[in-house]
């Protein structure tokens, strides 16, 4: 595999962390805040399927766009390079489906909404992941994965102060959402320079069908890595999909508390998850790069949003939402910063970077597109929320031991 440059710089890695916070924040404020919020107020006696249809219409959207945008990327031939008029154009329509989601008064203009923010978030993201095997040698791409997991980690705690500290109302968090967007992600848009890329190769749909499919037989541990991820982003799905839900519902957020909103209950939240992953993110993808080890990381970051998930299932009450935040927060924090770095180490070919990290994404987007499809009928079964977040500590667990089939990264 190319290594790229010999080093890249702190400042080049702090854009790319920029650029990813910006994404995940407008992405993780929408799912957590601004779209339960509106669901509820447009359909409050079937908050939770309507949330659902919403999530799901708009994680199976994105189950093609992920490789689709980054074999797309992988062929773009500009002034601009490969990757940028991706990262550039996705901030430009994803600022512009979030003014046209703060208008919306109905389930069906939220699914067309929402859709359109999840094609954008995906092209900006997947492409501005891509560079990271294009541009940042193995022994530092821990450490740069590491910054772009506090970026992705820390941007809903900011969304989430903007979107209910400093504004009020789903309108003006959705304009703001739009306008950090564009901040955060099109400088790095603008001032990353792609390497010189001589494959001369258009995009054919056909080769597209054929080259989708990576057999498992051939990579395995590109297969294990992907089922890995997909376990362990579910439970991460299950547990922050219903976060507020399940602080209006079962907590009693605003009865234990009256003069505060369950929203802000969920800026809590975030904040206590934001803040436990901060030393957890840097340590593991600085311990990565030096030990040149990957799986244990990976498999502890599993392990303990497992944790999260049973604290959950075992105690319903503020106390313990704390408790589960401050673990899944460290958990995701490990898991986030050494996963990205391991799997750039397990693309099958060179020339199809991101398209192949466009199928790893895919996980995650099977996971936002499962998760409200699981959690929704335990959520209302009588089993109720500790039902759903004990399965989603099972899928955790499964997701962290299946890191040890792994072979070729330590």
């Amino acid at each position: 595999m190319t290594a790229g440059p010999a080093r890249v710089s702190f400042g080049w890695m702090s854009l790319l962390s920029l650029a990813q916070m910006g994404i995940v924040m407008a992405m993780t404020v929408g799912t957590q805040i601004l779209l339960p919020s509106q669901v509820a107020d447009i359909d409050p006696d079937h908050k939770e399927a309507s949330l659902a249809l919403v999530f799901a219409v708009g994680a199976v959207c994105t189950v093609i766009a992920n490789p689709l945008f980054g074999a797309l990327s992988d062929r773009t031939r500009s002034r601009l390079g490969r990757r940028r008029p991706w990262i550039i154009g996705g901030a430009l329509v994803c600022a512009a489906s979030l003014v046209f989601l703060a208008f919306q008064t109905t389930v069906a203009g939220l699914v067309v909404g929402w859709v359109v923010a999840q094609l954008s978030f995906t092209a900006a993201l997947a492409t501005a992941i891509a560079t990271v095997p294009d541009q940042v040698p193995v022994p530092q791409r821990g450490k740069a994965s590491a910054l772009a997991g506090v970026g992705q980690l820390s941007g809903p705690l900011l969304g989430g102060v903007v979107a209910t500290v400093l504004l009020t109302g789903v309108r003006a968090g959705f304009l703001a959402m739009a306008v950090l967007v564009l901040v955060l992600v099109l400088p790095f848009g603008l001032v990353n320079r792609d390497p010189e890329h001589e494959d001369e190769r258009r995009f054919s749909l056909a080769e597209f069908a054929r080259n989708f499919w990576i057999n498992p037989r051939r990579h395995p541990d590109f297969a294990w890595a992907w089922l890995s991820r997909l376990l362990i982003t579910l439970t991460l799905a299950m547990g922050i999909g219903y976060l507020q839900y399940f602080l209006r519902d079962a907590v009693h957020y605003e009865r234990l508390f009256p003069d505060s909103t369950v929203e802000k209950g969920v800026v809590v939240l975030v904040a206590v998850f934001t803040l436990s992953s901060v030393v957890p993110t840097l340590l593991a993808g600085w311990l990565s790069d030096r030990s040149g080890r990957r799986r244990p990381a990976v498999c502890a970051g599993g392990l303990t949003m497992a944790a999260a998930g049973v604290v959950l299932c075992l105690f319903t009450s503020w106390s313990a939402a704390l408790v589960a935040s401050g673990l899944l927060g460290a958990g995701y924090g490990m898991f986030v910063a050494v996963d990205q770095a391991m799997v750039t180490q397990l693309l099958p070919t060179d020339a199809d970077r991101a398209k192949d990290l466009g199928i790893v994404s895919l996980a995650n987007s099977a996971s936002n597109m499962l998760g409200p499809v699981i959690a929704a009928p335990l959520v209302t079964s009588a089993g109720g929320y500790p039902l759903m977040y004990g399965v989603a500590a099972v899928f955790a667990v499964c997701g962290a031991l299946l890191i040890w089939r792994i072979r070729s990264v330590r």
